[in-house]
Formats: C-alpha cells, sequence, structure tokens
C-alpha cells in the first residue's frame, strides 16, 4: 500500500509531522486582526489541532475576575465602570500566565498596542505573528450577524458558523446572546479605533522579522490551512 506513495511525498508528510511537534511543544504566536477576523476561531482551531494553549485577553480577565485574585480585583474596578483595564494590569495577567507555561501558546486580543508589544518582548521570545487581513465591509458583515455565548465564550456567526440549535450554545447549552457593541454604528468605530491603536503593530512586527499577512476572508478551514502553511 504504501509503495505506490511516491518517497517525495512521504518526506513531505514526515517534515509536516515534526514541524507539528515543535509548534506544539513551544512555538509562540500572536494573532493580530480587527474585531471579527476571526482570531478567536482560529486561536481555537490551533489549539484542538496543534495543542497550542490559547491565551485570551479577555477570558482571562474575567476568569481572574472570577477567581477574585489580587490582578482580577484590581480589573474589576474598571470592568465595572466600563473604563479600560490599564496596561499595568493586563501586562502583569499575561506575565503571571506566560511564565507558568511550558507548552506553545496563542495570544489571541494582546498585545493591542507597541507598548503592550515592547512590554510582552521583555519576558518572552515570540516566534511568529500572524495578521490576518480583513477589509471593513466584511467584518461590518461578520460582526452584526455575530452571536455569543455567556458562559463559554464560544462565538458563532448565523451565515458562516451558525449554532445546531437556534440561540442555543453547542458546547454548554446556554442562550446565545447578541452582543450591544455589534451593531454597525458601533462595530464602525470599533474598527477605528482598531485601525488607530493596533495596525501600528503591524509595522512594529514586519520590522522585526516575524509577521505574516494571511488573507482572513474565506471559509473557516481555507483560513486555517494558511495559517498552518505560514508557520
Amino acid at each position: 500500500m504504501y509503495s505506490l506513495c511516491p518517497k517525495k511525498n512521504m518526506d513531505n508528510f514526515i517534515n509536516r509531522d515534526v514541524l507539528l511537534l515543535s509548534i506544539s511543544m513551544g512555538f509562540k504566536i500572536i494573532l493580530l486582526g480587527p474585531p471579527g477576523s476571526g482570531k478567536g476561531t482560529q486561536a481555537e482551531k490551533l489549539n484542538d489541532d496543534l495543542g497550542l494553549i490559547r491565551l485570551s485577553t479577555g477570558d482571562m480577565l474575567r476568569e481572574a475576575v472570577r477567581d477574585k485574585t489580587e490582578l482580577g480585583k484590581m480589573a474589576k474596578e474598571y470592568m465595572d465602570k466600563g473604563a479600560l483595564v490599564p496596561d499595568n494590569v493586563v501586562i502583569g495577567l499575561m506575565k503571571e500566565r506566560i511564565t507558568s507555561l511550558k507548552e506553545g501558546f496563542v495570544l489571541d486580543g494582546f498585545p493591542r498596542t507597541v507598548q503592550q508589544a515592547d512590554a510582552l518582548c521583555e519576558f518572552v521570545d515570540v516566534d511568529h505573528v500572524i495578521n490576518l487581513d480583513v477589509d471593513d465591509e466584511e467584518l461590518v458583515s461578520r460582526l452584526t450577524a455575530r452571536r455569543s455565548c455567556p458562559d463559554c465564550n464560544v462565538v458563532y456567526h448565523l451565515l458562516y458558523k451558525p449554532p445546531m440549535k437556534d440561540d442555543t450554545c453547542d458546547k454548554c447549552g446556554a442562550t446565545l446572546y447578541h452582543r450591544s457593541d455589534d451593531t454597525e454604528t458601533t462595530v464602525r468605530a470599533r474598527l477605528k479605533v482598531y485601525r488607530d491603536s493596533t495596525f501600528p503593530l503591524i509595522e512594529y512586527y514586519e520590522k522585526k522579522g516575524i509577521l505574516v499577512n494571511v488573507d482572513g476572508k474565506g471559509n473557516i478551514q481555507e483560513i486555517y490551512e494558511a495559517i498552518e502553511d505560514s508557520l
């Protein structure tokens, strides 16, 4: 059976297995992209397929608040006021989590600014930065049709990734909700903030020679395969 496969193809399979093993053992990846670009979905697939630990700023903040850690208590004061959590709290939370890991990981939602990127490089060396490139009109379409789970944070899309049962999370059964910041007016405002504050990170990591641009328009599997190929 195996004799029917050219040796070159077998070598490709072996090389890919070695690559994926090395990735899962210690690769440190950042996913960049505007709101709605699919960072969370792709980070989950990297976790499921390659064993990379997904580190989401939002999830970690909510977890720290729920567990009433010292950093969580500090974050809660700002979150309760609807204010942005200061860099020193977010960076402290990330440092605490990252330095405890032995596995590879993927950062989803951090860093958001050059200042955060500077702080990050003080305690970890990043291997790859993947920028999901999606135009604003596509993002508006995606975000206004997005539905989120309040319990396990899984995100669905009514067109591209609908739940099996209307308004119900496939994973935990909770009732999905439409985020208040997923209206068109709010989405466009969020995209402007992203372009102004986070877009400079692309140039920052380009200069370091570790940034790869991936077309974020397409189906989930196609985008994932493009990300995997870039590694």
